[in-house]
């Protein structure tokens, strides 16, 4: 029975609101509206490389924003209101993506990786609330309880959209590019709601570190840089949770790739958007009960074992997606990842909250999500000009379209292939990690 039900719910609730943009945008219409509508015309590889460059530009903003948006918040007993402030301004930019007009792959770009930002950015200040609503021999269940909930409401609200595509006008809708971008709105509008409970159920954790000035806000800058500045040095003597970052900032970048550039790959292999579509929705609903089941795994075999499980499941995934050829095998691997993706985000979130302060968890888990958008400005990057750099190698003077069509294949599966690197690098880090807490 959990010691504080109501404020884990409301907590979990904010994973149900948000993953609707981390679903039907990041990892669903964006990619493929962004190869088909915005970026119309370009080359399969080129648009991929935009996408790519899309996603590192937003991860790099708010990879060097988020250690000192988490010590400022932690100095300050204001993680709720840094999350609220992101939060809405995430829904805000993505029902923007409403207005942009076909070919505009710019502006796309830009309203996205504002979007990214915001969601991104109240994360840092949603994971930093996790030691403050759950006890210690809870910790494992509510991160994967979280993600659980996360899949569900990612995924009933995609269903949805789905629908709303495939069949416009039984909703009233002309056609199908106007139900994506009503699909913006609905994904602003279901984020922005289901917000209202973590706002209103999970109390603001009063830290230690908390001070009151009379300076304000810059007090809390000035003293926010200075606390950063300590965190980072205690980083760097601490051995075992610098390790575990440096781990986490490979595996959790091939996890993140796999999330932004699954579908726009599949496009690129020639599969049908609506299989790929479908693929995700698959995703969602394996993944709610996988993730909590993850939970209990994690309690019951071990966190470290259990995350070294998932990223052996991810370079299975990652070997099999460079060979696959038929959209039956893209299902496979969308139960596979379902299966996983919930239980190595849950348990590494889970697993850093053991390691750190609990008094400094906004300013620790800042460095925690930092790690993790620095690696994500490498993972599309590397997947989009691994795949640019082998096309350009094979490319013959005049190429016939068959041959065209053929190497763009072959360098989409070596853009994938290289995602193995940061699995491998990943793994062989956490392997130096100890079992048990500093």
């Amino acid at each position: 029975m959990l010691k504080n039900r109501k404020a884990v719910i409301g907590w979990a609730f904010y994973d149900f609101a948000n993953s609707a943009f981390a679903t039907t945008v990041m990892a669903g219409f964006f990619p493929v509206f962004f190869k088909q509508y915005w970026s119309f015309g370009a080359d399969v590889n080129l648009s991929t490389a935009r996408l790519g460059l899309g996603n590192s530009v937003a991860s790099m903003i708010i990879a060097l924003m988020a250690p000192l948006l988490g010590a400022i918040a932690d100095r300050g007993s204001i993680k709720k209101k840094f999350l609220i402030f992101f939060a809405y301004m995430g829904a805000i930019m993505t029902a923007s993506l409403y207005l942009v007009q076909k070919g505009d792959w710019i502006l796309a770009v830009f309203i996205y990786s504002f979007a990214i930002i915001g969601f991104a950015g109240a994360n840092i200040f949603y994971d930093s609330l996790l030691p403050a609503i759950a006890e210690k021999d809870e910790i494992d269940y509510v991160s994967g309880f979280g993600y659980g909930m996360g899949y569900l409401g990612g995924g009933l609200l995609f269903l949805v959209n789905v629908l709303m595509t495939l069949m416009p006008e039984k909703f009233g809708i002309s056609d199908p590019a106007s139900a994506v971008k009503i699909s913006f709105l609905s994904v602003a509008l279901w984020w922005g709601f289901f917000t209202l409970f973590i706002i209103l159920w999970v109390p603001e954790p009063k830290t230690a570190g908390s001070v009151k000035t009379g300076f304000g806000f810059i007090g809390l800058i000035g003293g926010g840089i200075s606390q950063l500045s300590e965190t980072f040095k205690k980083i760097r003597s601490q051995k075992n949770i610098f390790l575990f970052l440096l781990a986490y900032w490979f595996y959790i970048d091939g996890v993140d790739t796999i999330i932004r550039m699954a579908v726009d790959y599949g496009m690129s292999l020639g599969f049908d958007s609506k299989d790929l579509i479908v693929s995700l929705l698959i995703v969602q609903f394996v993944g709610f009960p996988a993730a909590i089941v993850f939970g209990k795994l994690g309690q019951a075999w071990g966190v470290r074992r259990s995350i070294f499980l998932s990223i052996g499941i991810y370079l299975f995934v990652v070997i099999w997606g460079t060979m696959m050829t038929k959209r039956a095998e893209f299902y496979v691997l969308a139960v596979i990842i379902g299966l996983s993706q919930g239980g190595i985000q849950a348990l590494s979130r889970s697993y850093f909250s053991r390691l750190i302060p609990s008094d400094k968890a906004a300013e620790y888990f800042g460095f925690y999500n930092m790690l993790g958008k620095f690696a994500v400005i490498f993972g599309p990057a590397l997947m989009g000009l691994t795949g640019l750099m082998v096309k350009k190698a094979l490319m013959p003077p005049s190429p016939s379209l068959y041959e065209l069509e053929h190497i763009g294949q072959i360098a989409s599966r070596a853009g994938i292939a290289s995602v193995m690197i940061l699995f491998i690098a990943g793994g062989v880090l956490l392997y130096f990690v100890r079992e048990e807490q500093t």
